[in-house]
């Protein structure tokens, strides 16, 4: 069997590496990565994937006109995305909106006309600011930690799961991919679309281009690389929060069960992320970059929370894990020092852009 799999967003960090890991898993595999280059760096995917032999379009997922395509199209992948949760709070939210929910609305009309199937990546930022901020915590020596007794649905030991509230506030970034969702969910069942809703939590590892709102881990590592300062923001400016982290490379395996096991998960949200055990705060982050780089650098305390912080997010992966088995297998460490080696290989390049 051959594929053709369009990847929308195909030039940005998790689109071109889905893109390339699912070109060397299928050879066969015609791969189409569909991208606007605006974010600064994605255009460095370029050689990338022309070396793996993936054909490249460019195009905005805002035009519908852009997205005519003669070839068969069987697997939509929509990796598009305006990706900060800071995105609309200080500038015109035009973009934001026609991007990631416009955007999503063409790219379904396309799977609709080509009878293809469809994964949307959503993000763990659909659950409300305010929910988040019920949630009964314990305050350890490095981190911020769920308390054992909650009584919130959906809400455990373990993490955040699909039964959260979703009723509340949770930054303009996060609501455009709930509305996102919302619409995929009637093409899945009103217009029978085969369609996979993938919640996922921070997402890092080689080739991201991590700024403060988007992509920090890559951004911790990058500032011990070239030793410049850092800064703990918000919750007492203690570097106490916590977030678990995916390597795509985790992404990957997901995404590649799910296209040849469709079936399986059609017409389900599924949240996705690295789990309890691959949970980490920001405090015990710069201990790892410490040992992985060898370097110590400045780190400012600013207690004041900003807009959309969030203290405490862990994905419970209760219900992927349950269906297919899958679950996140690179450690933190072996993350973080996966990002080191991309950007000592490629110091010069990336300096200007994430040093």
């Amino acid at each position: 069997m051959s594929l053709c799999i369009l990847i929308t967003g195909g030039c940005g960090f998790v689109g071109s590496s889905l893109a390339i890991g699912l070109k060397a898993l299928h050879p066969s595999y015609h791969i189409i990565c569909f991208d606007n280059l605006k974010r600064r760096g994605s255009e460095l995917n370029l050689p990338r994937l022309a070396a793996s032999e993936i054909e490249f379009v460019h195009g905005d997922i805002r035009n519908k006109e852009d997205l005519v395509f003669s070839r068969q199209i069987d697997i939509i992948i929509d990796a598009a995305a305006e990706p900060s949760v800071m995105a609309g709070l200080h500038n015109a939210t035009d973009y934001l909106i026609n991007t990631n929910f416009n955007g999503t609305v063409n790219s379904l009309n396309l799977a609709l006309a080509h009878k293809a199937k469809f994964i949307f990546l959503s993000t763990s930022r659909v659950y409300p600011i305010e929910a988040l901020e019920q949630i009964k915590f314990v305050e350890k020596a490095t981190r911020f930690d769920i308390a054992p007794a909650q009584g919130i649905a959906g809400l455990s030991i373990e993490g955040i799961s699909e039964a959260f509230s979703l009723n509340g506030y949770r930054s303009l970034y996060g609501s455009t991919k709930l509305a996102s969702e919302l619409i995929v969910q009637e093409y899945n069942k009103l217009l029978s679309v085969p369609a996979i809703i993938d919640r996922c939590g921070v997402i890092t590892g080689p080739n991201q281009m991590g700024k403060v709102d988007q992509g920090v881990f890559v951004l911790w590592v990058a500032r011990h690389y070239w030793q410049k300062k850092l800064g703990y923001f918000g919750f007492g400016g203690t570097g106490k929060q916590v977030r678990d982290m995916m390597h795509v490379a985790d992404l990957l395996q997901l995404v590649d069960q799910q296209i040849h096991n469709f079936d399986t998960f059609d017409g389900g949200i599924f949240n996705a992320g690295g789990g309890r055990d691959k949970s980490v705060s920001l405090q015990e982050l710069t201990r790892i970059c410490e040992e992985v780089t060898g370097n110590k650098i400045e780190i400012n305390s600013v207690p004041e929370n900003r807009p959309a912080d969030i203290r405490l997010y862990i994905t419970d992966n209760q219900k992927i894990h349950s269906i297919s088995g899958w679950q996140a297998k690179k450690s933190v460490k072996d993350t973080v020092s996966d990002i080191f080696e991309w950007i000592r290989a490629n110091e010069q390049t990336l300096k200007p852009i994430i040093g």
